[in-house]
Formats: structure tokens, sequence, C-alpha cells
């Protein structure tokens, strides 16, 4: 069962838009996944910080936001970050998460417009330009990624 690890700002809608604009993607981001139900989501966007997690699901149709099943750590709450990791804030976040739940195991992605919170060349990360967000061919290629990790 794979893991989909979720940024907003920049995937869910373009980076710095207008309120007006806040979540425009999502239908793209909830299509994809549907072609994958086995797939659960975990958010690593920081409006984790701002908002409760049932808060931030209600932005998702009903049958999504029972898949999401929390929220990433804080990088600077994080006790044990590998040398690897240490300036790939994102990336330590998620495998954090992923220790904690004991699920190292599981084959994952990250959906992010910010490739720098990432190891070069991270296989798992799923990288979209933040100007436009997650865009109808892109759903489609994060769908195809995600069939490929089942």
């Amino acid at each position: 069962m794979p893991i989909l690890f979720l940024d907003f700002d920049g995937v869910l809608h373009p980076e710095h838009c207008h309120e007006s604009k806040h979540f425009c993607c999502l239908p793209l981001l909830e299509r994809a996944v549907r072609q994958v139900p086995e797939c659960e989501l975990v958010i690593t966007s920081t409006w984790r910080l701002q908002y409760p997690l049932v808060r931030l699901r209600q932005r998702f149709s009903a049958d999504v936001a029972a898949r999401i099943t929390g929220t990433t750590p804080r990088f600077t709450e994080l006790t044990d970050v590998p040398d690897t990791l240490v300036g790939y804030e994102r990336e330590a976040e998620c495998r954090a998460w992923l220790w904690a739940h004991q699920v190292a195991h599981r084959p994952w992605l990250a959906v992010d417009d910010r490739s720098w919170l990432y190891r070069p060349f991270c296989r798992s990360l799923f990288l979209v330009n933040g100007r436009e967000g997650l865009t109808s061919i892109a759903s489609e290629q994060l769908a195809a990624r995600l069939r490929q990790l089942l």
C-alpha cells in the first residue's frame, strides 16, 4: 500500500496565488489518487502547522479525506535526523513519519514543488511546477507513478 506525502502551496494551487484560487487543483489530485484506492495520504504542507488535521481534511472530498492518515512532524522537533538528511527538511520529515508509524518498508511518493527540500535525485519525489500547481498532465503522471508503487 503506497503512501503519498502531500504539499499544498504550489501543488493544490499555484504558489503565492490569491486566496480565491486556493485548492483549485484539488480535483486533479483527487482524480489521481482515486485511481489507486490503496494509497494513503499524509500531509507535509506547512498548512499542517497552522490548522488541525480535522480542518485540513475538510478541504477534500469525503472519500479522499478518509484516506488522509496524518501529518508529518515538524523538522525542528526531530531528534534523530541522519546526516544524509540534514538540510533536506521535507524528506527528513517524511522518513521520520514512516519510522514513527513503523511503515518504513512501504513504498512512498512525495508530491511537492520544492526540490531543495529533498535530496538531489530523490526517486520518491514527484516534482510539480509551483507557478502552475498540479496540471491535468501531471495528474495523470502522478497516478501512473502511484500505480507503479503497487
